[in-house]
């Protein structure tokens, strides 16, 4: 029939949300990894100081699931 104007390469796709991580997320992320490398280098080394570097990562890792948490609750309530 008639042309209505429409590409058929230009369908309607939903749209994906950003998946932008906040920032105290974020730097949480970063302690925790560097943590458990640190960990690692002190065991390997016989130091038992890793143990310090093990309960920072389970701290820092909870802060981040925490923030992330709190980021996403903060967003279905605004919009």
């Amino acid at each position: 029939m008639g042309d209505t104007g429409r590409h058929s390469s230009a369908r309607s796709v939903p749209r994906q949300e950003s998946t932008e991580m906040p920032r105290l997320a974020l730097y949480a992320l970063i302690v925790c990894v560097l943590s458990v490398a640190a960990a690692v280098v002190s065991f390997t080394r016989g130091s038992f100081l890793g143990i310090v570097w093990v309960l920072l990562a389970g701290l820092s890792s909870n802060m981040c699931w925490y923030y992330l948490k709190r980021a996403r609750q903060q967003k279905s309530v605004t919009g």
